[in-house]
């Protein structure tokens, strides 16, 4: 138990970052745009579904080819150019380009958002483009060179170049026969041929690096974790600014138990009476049948509030009786500013009327 003690203030006073990230950390950082995510993945995404689409969508861009350059050969060669056919020319061969590569934009498009919204959801946030100028710093810089982090990039990177390399290798080497006799070979065989090896090859590293990069996102996710790891002394401060210090707090309360006291205490003076216990409880009534349903309770307190309440009660000539069953019932069943119980009434009418008989005075 000691040894666990002492584990525990250690790690307060070195302030070692050993607890997980509270949820108000974390949606700080998500507001800064510091959130797990590799950036292989929806590259990794956008090479199998280009190269997907070029086995699911291979007619339409075969037609597409064959317009294009058809129409080439067949009409625009031997057309005569003038200043009016040009920029039609151009404008076709725009259209035609245009058409040919719109499923490719729209799946790299797509592509990167779906990679993206996979890993931390529907971000939008402009922290990023700030300028920092502590990026500036070469010190800085040189850190970042030699850091674990980039260690991993390095190796990585290496990873990758040497698994593309091997599947590109094994792959031309299964169809190193037929390549050698692509020379005896039709034109349409020969770019059907490469098309598909192209095709497959494109769908084989994709998928690698579909692999890789999933890999790759779950190693981002722990280091993002680990870095908005906090330390104990850090929860407690963020609990402080948020919910607030608790001595600071306790002060306020205090002040204001006090500045309700004063203000109980300057309405003493116009009760018509203080009903005591005698001695632990008093409460200060008055009545103004012009004003007021019934008897309303100016100021209540026990013991040495009570006290205080009887002496300026004493020092401004307001009248105390002493009823100690009124007294407590009064003090537990209704509060400062509330009339009193409808229960209470014959018991406060008769003390009422005694005063105002002590005064003088008929109500």
């Amino acid at each position: 138990m000691r040894k666990f003690r002492f584990q525990l203030d250690l790690q307060l006073f070195t302030g070692e970052k050993t607890e997980k990230a509270t949820p108000k950390k974390r949606r700080e950082a998500r507001k800064k745009g510091q959130v797990a995510k590799s950036q292989d993945l929806p590259a990794a995404m956008i090479l199998l579904f280009v190269f997907a689409s070029f086995m699911m969508l291979g007619d339409y861009y075969k037609s597409r080819i064959n317009g294009m350059f058809g129409g080439l050969f067949e009409h625009w060669l031997t057309m005569e150019l003038t200043t009016a056919n040009v920029m039609e020319l151009f404008l076709n061969i725009t259209v035609e380009c245009l058409m040919m590569l719109l499923p490719i934009f729209a799946i790299v498009m797509l592509a990167g958002i779906v990679g993206n919204i996979m890993q931390f959801g529907f971000l939008l946030t402009g922290e990023g483009l700030k300028v920092q100028l502590k990026k500036l710093n070469p010190i800085e810089g040189f850190k970042r060179i030699f850091a674990v982090r980039s260690l991993v990039e390095f190796l990585k990177s290496i990873l990758k170049v040497t698994i593309i390399g091997t599947l590109v290798y094994s792959t031309i080497m299964r169809q190193w026969d037929k390549m050698l006799s692509l020379s005896s070979m039709p034109l349409e065989s020969i770019f059907s041929f490469t098309a598909g090896l192209t095709i497959s090859l494109g769908l084989q590293i994709g998928a690698v690096m579909a692999v890789l990069a999933l890999l790759d996102w779950m190693y981002q996710k722990y280091e993002h974790e680990k870095s908005l790891r906090m330390s104990k002394q850090d929860i407690k401060d963020e609990y402080k600014k948020s919910e607030g210090d608790p001595m600071i707090k306790g002060r306020i309360r205090e002040r204001q138990r006090k500045m309700a006291l004063q203000r109980m205490m300057q309405d003493v003076p116009k009760a018509d009476v203080v009903i005591t216990n005698p001695t632990h409880f008093a409460i200060a009534l008055k009545y103004d049948a012009s004003k007021m349903e019934a008897p309303t309770i100016l100021a209540k307190g026990m013991d040495h509030v009570a006290l205080r309440i009887r002496e300026i009660a004493k020092e401004n000539g307001v009248l105390t009786m002493e009823n100690k069953p009124l007294a407590r019932a009064l003090y537990e069943r209704a509060e400062i500013g509330d009339v009193i119980p409808a229960d209470l009434f014959q018991a406060v009418a008769e003390v009422l009327a005694y005063v105002y008989k002590m005064k003088g005075r008929r109500k």
